[in-house]
């Protein structure tokens, strides 16, 4: 039998990762922020996003995966 009375295991999981992303890096300290968990939620949500869908991401939201820097779109 499944006990179903507490978060589900991926709940759990993402809930570590919002905590542990939380802390703020350096640069983000400088910068500040108003609210780490939320600020957290949405960088892993985005990280998410373009390992899921690398190629579809890719098009909504362009960045320089080319190894050559000096190559402008």
């Amino acid at each position: 039998m499944t006990d179903t009375s507490g978060p589900a295991r991926d709940d759990v999981q993402d809930d570590e990762r919002v905590a542990e992303r939380a802390h703020l890096l350096p640069e983000e300290i400088a910068a500040g922020s108003d609210d780490p968990t939320a600020q957290a939620q949405q960088i892993l949500s985005e990280s998410d996003e373009r390992t899921d869908d690398p190629e579809g991401t890719q098009q909504v939201l362009p960045q320089a995966y080319e190894s050559d820097a000096g190559n402008s779109r």
